[in-house]
């Protein structure tokens, strides 16, 4: 029994055939999927989709690239929505200096927003957060306004979850610090990329899994369109890491999103 933290379901790359998504989910064990959001009209199309599968649950925020244009009331309904009942966390937020680094200081705004809102609601934070070339400046500015909005010695009065973690490896304790779980995802399968390293004496109790869907497929569906379904693939690949049986995987790694969700 899997549980699929990180899968766009509203996206319209898995709209047009998503019963057969859900379908061959659920044949390959995936049982719970958790949709993140990027914008307001994601959150409702999320919720719409819970409405008509059973195991799906949203989250609500707003992306980082999203925050260039979002206006209050835009994070004022983010805000009305996280009192829904099938909203289980505050996510996808953060920092993204991939593409435009000119509002870096409206996303610093809006990260805080997002922090202080997860923290009011006792929901879990789900962090998005992208540089190039593997810079580490977003993990660094990230992980420091986390920490001067979780003051010692409240640092664990907020939980979540840094979304599709693949380094650098100093990010390792400073997740564990604020007592957040890695979201390993599709990028452990690749070859070369690390992940399988940095992650590799980390306890399970600190993991869960991820798709990212449609984006991020494991190997060998590198470069295709990604689904749920593939969740097995990166419970595989964790096993061999951790030389344990894929089942064991598959139950530690679902019992911590449950914790964490709050998901019965």
């Amino acid at each position: 029994m899997l549980t699929d933290t990180h899968a766009h379901l509203y996206h319209n790359r898995l709209v047009p055939d998503l019963d057969d998504v859900i379908a061959r989910a659920q044949v390959a064990g995936v049982t719970c999927i958790v949709m993140p959001a990027i914008d307001v009209p994601s959150i409702h199309d999320a919720l719409a989709l819970c409405d008509r599968y059973s195991g799906l649950y949203a989250m609500a925020a707003l992306h980082p690239t999203d925050t260039q244009k979002a206006t209050d009331a835009d994070f004022d309904e983010v805000a009305r929505l996280c009192s829904h009942p099938r909203v289980v966390a505050v996510g996808e937020t953060g920092l993204d200096y991939y593409w435009d680094r000119s509002f870096d200081a409206r996303q610093h705004d809006f990260l805080r927003l997002h922090v202080r809102l997860a923290k009011e609601r006792d929901l879990p934070l789900v962090l998005h957060l992208r540089d190039k070339q593997r810079r580490a400046e977003v993990h660094r500015d990230a992980v420091q306004i986390l920490k001067e909005e979780l003051p010692a010695p409240a640092a664990k009065s907020l939980r979540g979850i840094f979304h599709c973690f693949t380094g650098p490896d100093w990010l390792v304790d400073e997740i564990l610090a604020l007592g957040f779980m890695l979201g390993i995802g599709g990028v452990l399968t690749f070859k070369n990329a690390g992940v399988d390293a940095i992650i590799k004496d980390v306890p399970l109790r600190h993991l869960v899994l991820e798709t990212d869907a449609p984006f991020m497929a494991p190997a060998p569906h590198r470069g295709k369109r990604n689904e749920p379904a593939y969740m097995r693939l990166v419970a595989e690949k964790l096993a061999e890491l951790k030389g344990r049986p894929v089942e064991e995987i598959a139950r530690i790694t679902t019992d911590n999103a449950r914790r964490l969700f709050r998901i019965a």
